[in-house]
């Protein structure tokens, strides 16, 4: 018989405490899910994931003092970090293209129905990433921004270097996963198997060091600007 799954432990970061609240109470009524701290800011976050090595820390982007991002990146250059997945209101925060260059595995809008959160905590858990094909397609979009000449030629050389060590046909599969297209999209258009794709996605995240989709879509995207 197999030995049932522990719980996800997972750290509320938001400095609303009747959010805090709200979700602590989604979360803590389901029996695969619980909530080990909250955290008002990014600083009392750190300390909180220090204390309580939590599997998902679900992470408000805009707070006063630390902020989610500044947050976001300290957690996940530490040796075991956990998954975060960000909270936002999309359309007017930036920020997020930010976290995710840095590894967050998503986001989730803060009037996402319950369900669909709590299917977000558990995807990412599971080490994979909640971003819907249009979403990533919206997070490129606002990711092509003014910048310097300077600072884009030196994304720019930087981006081909690694895309260099590609194959092919790998490369085909970050430029359709640049197109914001889905596995089933994908094989469709370089008429290759899911598993093939699925194959390719893996040698994408090792060769490139990244830990979603989106980074490897950012990367194309710096690459060909």
């Amino acid at each position: 018989m197999q030995s049932e799954r522990e719980p996800v432990r997972v750290v509320i970061v938001d400095d609303e405490q009747l959010v805090r609240l709200a979700l602590r109470l989604v979360i803590d009524g389901e029996p695969d899910l619980t909530v080990v701290a909250e955290a008002a800011d990014g600083d009392a976050a750190l300390t909180a994931v220090e204390e309580h090595r939590p599997d998902v820390v679900l992470m408000d982007i805009r707070m006063p003092g630390r902020d989610g991002l500044d947050t976001t990146r300290e957690l996940l250059a530490r040796p075991t970090p956990p998954r975060v997945l960000m909270l936002t209101t999309f359309d007017s925060d930036d920020l997020v293209l930010g976290a995710l260059r840095a590894g967050a595995l998503g986001f989730v809008l803060k009037d996402t129905p319950p369900a669909r959160i709590l299917d977000a905590v558990r995807t990412v858990a599971d080490g994979n990433p909640v971003l819907s094909s249009a979403a990533t397609a919206r997070v490129i979009a606002a990711a092509t921004g003014p910048q310097s000449s300077e600072t884009r030629r030196s994304s720019r050389l930087a981006a081909r270097k690694q895309l260099s060590a590609l194959t092919e046909r790998e490369l085909d599969t970050a430029r359709a996963i640049a197109d914001g297209l889905g596995n089933p999209e994908i094989a469709e258009r370089l008429r290759i198997g899911i598993a093939t794709v699925k194959a390719h996605t893996g040698n994408l995240f090792a060769k490139l060091g990244a830990e979603n989709r989106v980074q490897i879509a950012l990367l194309v995207r710096d690459a060909e600007d």
